[in-house]
């Protein structure tokens, strides 16, 4: 098990470390630099907007076939031929839920327009990552990171040429929120189709089918993975929308804009999480013997500490030298990101704890604890936002997220030692034996791959 952990690790890591840095910190902060604060935060407020009603394209259903397969790959044909079908069906429920939501909100033709493409994006987006968990389910973490990260290699390149490319003086051309949506629209589309095309040549799927009870029976097993995906957005994302709607505009670009290095870094932290739910879930499913504990124990081991490390190293020095770093992103226009970039940052460590313990708690199947402890990060993140931006803007919004996040953190590591009775030495460093043992492992795997 330590083996396809380590391989997930390297592959997904791999990848991903090459390729989305330079989209977060390139690409991302290159757009925001060319159309402002404004638009820029009248985008990412419409983009967490639709972010929300997301879960209403999955149900669950990408989580729950993670695990799912990785305990039972004999159904895999069975389960892309029948969960296709129902996600063409949610498609059209997510679309009037977020246009009758966004019609209740006051949204206006302005707003309109740039939602019917970020929900566009969205349902693309979804379809990948479904697609993806089948590899993960397989533990084919080669396919799986090659698709991680093809969807923004090609953002790249087409976002590169439209802000940096030469422009013909046959016509006028500046650059929009509008193209880097295009952009993303057109990457999104080429993925999922060159995903589509792998999985089903895996599955060797013939045809699509529509079976009413085998809709029901996904969607009821999969609900409670939707719920708690649907509170995690919501306490994740509403920031900005309660930014934007309580102090304006401009105040929600400055918390994106701090906000953008928090998630580039959180990015590890996804990237360990995508191999450790298939590992965890085979573990689970044999938790009661011996050496499946002493599996659990060893894996976490592996990922905890260095997590730690990393999450906190990070988050001590990106606010030692806070004012230097947003002034290098943003052109030496970094001073007004700087408070909120030094309380947004420390998130950075509860982030780490609930990627690693939430995935085991997910595993285990433990949804109805998860989804209390997100519905109550929720509520405190939604009442911290509501006395603290009159006061504070963007600052204040930052110290709700951060003390949500911690809330979540802390609830999921105790709940996870309590159930799993894990031992100290699953929290403590391995050994320099142990790290070199699982180097040389490393190698070995690959060598032979």
């Amino acid at each position: 098990m330590q083996k396809k952990l380590l391989s997930g690790l390297f592959w997904v890591l791999l990848a991903n470390l090459l390729v989305k840095p330079f989209w977060i910190l390139g690409i991302e902060v290159g757009v925001q630099n060319t159309v402002g604060n404004e638009a820029y935060g009248f985008y990412h407020a419409l983009l967490s907007f639709s972010y929300i009603f997301n879960i209403l394209l999955d149900l669950g259903v990408t989580n729950f076939n993670t695990r799912n397969i990785a305990q039972h790959p004999q159904l895999i044909q069975k389960h892309l031929s029948g969960i296709l079908g129902i996600k063409m069906c949610l498609l059209g429920l997510y679309l009037v839920v977020t246009f009758t939501a966004g019609l209740l909100m006051g949204y206006g033709s302005r707003e309109f327009g740039l939602l019917a493409l970020l929900t566009l994006c969205q349902a693309l987006n979804s379809l990948i990552l479904y697609l993806r968990s089948n590899f993960e389910g397989l533990m084919l973490f080669k396919w799986d990171s090659l698709f991680s990260v093809l969807d923004r290699v090609l953002m790249i390149v087409i976002c590169g040429f439209l802000l940096w490319g030469p422009h013909f003086s046959i016509f006028e051309f500046q650059f929009s929120i509008y193209h880097f949506v295009y952009a993303q629209l057109i990457a999104y589309g080429i993925t999922a189709a060159l995903a589509f095309t792998v999985i089903a040549r895996k599955a060797r799927l013939r045809r699509l089918r529509w079976d009413r009870r085998f809709f029901l029976v996904i969607l009821r097993k999969s609900a409670p993975f939707a719920l708690l995906v649907l509170l995690m957005a919501s306490y994740n994302r509403i920031d900005p929308i309660l930014l934007r709607r309580m102090a304006g505009d401009a105040d929600a670009g400055i918390y994106a804009g701090a906000f953008r290095l928090l998630d580039a870094l959180t990015m590890v932290c996804y990237l360990v999480s995508v191999p450790l739910l298939p590992v965890f879930s085979k573990i689970c499913k044999e938790i009661k013997n011996t050496s499946a504990h002493a599996q659990l124990t060893d894996a976490l081991r592996l990922v905890f500490w260095p997590l730690m490390c990393f999450a906190i190293g990070c988050a001590v020095a990106c606010t030692l030298l806070a004012e230097p770093l947003m002034n290098l992103l943003y052109h030496g226009n970094g001073l007004p990101y700087v408070p909120v970039f030094k309380v947004i940052i420390f998130g950075l460590v509860p982030i780490g704890i609930t990627y690693i313990f939430g995935t085991l708690l997910t595993a285990g199947g433990h949804l109805r604890q998860l989804n209390l402890f997100a519905a109550t990060s929720l509520v405190l993140n939604v009442v911290m936002n509501l006395v603290l931006i009159p006061h504070f803007g963007a600052t204040g919004s930052a110290w709700a997220s951060l003390t949500a996040q911690s809330f979540m953190a802390v609830a999921q590591l105790m709940l996870a030692i309590h159930l799993f009775h894990l031992p100290m030495a699953a929290f403590l460093p391995p050994s320099p034996h142990n790290i070199c043992r699982n180097i040389s492992l490393l190698l070995k795997q690959q060598t032979k791959e």
